[in-house]
């Protein structure tokens, strides 16, 4: 059985790149519905019918633990399957998501109590990450500011231009204003880490900023080590494999700007 991996469509990959980095020796199935994306702008019911008919399109391809790669997914549909839909599916099958892996940390990072969430609107509009870190630091201050133009920056290449530069200081600029005693910045968009040295550039050097990909690789091996009746069904061959919505020749080359590494995808309909 393989370890799946689901996101609507790129940024998932950086979340993908930091899992295998850390658990190399199983195999992966990556699928990202590109035919289809954005998911951001979406309701919750397409949002959460899209990703259900990904999440059996990976298990029906031998995936037994489905990693929801993608934070809209995660805020509007993964609460949902796993409480609706697996029991019927197949309750030995698992799938989980990125937010509560970034926000577990977070008493233990910030000192000052005060957070931002820098995300897609959807994300955003869902409040998924402030709902979330109540439930875990009810303490701790969120402020979750959107940043429509971060992901179309990555997707166009555009990472080292002025105009980057531009909407990254914009939207760094009307957090910090918003809450001045922010000292960690969560990252809540799989584009976003691409932007890292950029971002940096225009925060106050006492600020932490927390990319996904780590933490999200760090959880799942935790995460395996307690459910050994999971991790002893995982297949260990050190393989990958990548699917798309899309014609491959668009995946395949943005793909690259994400993993620094050319791959070779194959074209899948959903459902």
């Amino acid at each position: 059985m393989k370890i799946g991996v689901f996101d609507s469509g790129y940024g998932g990959l950086t979340i993908l790149k930091e899992i295998r980095q850390r658990l190399p020796h199983y195999d992966y199935l990556y699928l990202g519905d590109n035919a289809r994306n954005p998911y951001g702008s979406r309701s919750f019911e397409i949002v959460y019918e899209f990703t259900l008919q990904a999440v059996k399109a990976l298990f029906e391809r031998g995936c037994h633990l489905v990693v929801l790669a993608c934070n809209t997914a995660s805020a509007k549909a993964l609460r949902s399957i796993q409480q609706q839909d697996l029991p019927l599916i197949d309750p030995a099958k698992r799938v989980l998501g990125v937010i509560r892996p970034t926000v577990e940390i977070l008493p233990d990072i910030s000192k000052s109590g005060h957070v931002g969430v820098l995300a897609t609107p959807g994300t955003v509009k869902s409040r998924s990450y402030s709902l979330e870190i109540a439930k875990i630091a009810p303490e701790i201050s969120v402020v979750e500011h959107a940043c429509p133009m971060w992901v179309p920056i990555v997707e166009n290449n555009e990472i080292n231009t002025p105009g980057a530069d531009y909407f990254i200081k914009k939207e760094i600029d009307v957090i910090m204003q918003k809450d001045p005693f922010i000292d960690t910045l969560v990252l809540g968009c799989t584009h976003y880490p691409l932007l890292l040295d950029n971002i940096r550039k225009f925060l106050p050097e006492n600020v932490n900023v927390l990319c996904q990909g780590p933490l999200v690789a760090e959880s799942l091996s935790q995460y395996l080590i307690r459910h050994p009746e999971i991790e002893e069904r995982l297949s260990k061959n050190g393989s990958i494999k990548y699917l798309t919505t899309e014609h491959t020749e668009k995946f395949d080359s943005l793909a690259s700007l994400f993993l620094d590494k050319q791959i070779e995808s194959h074209t899948v309909a959903i459902p």
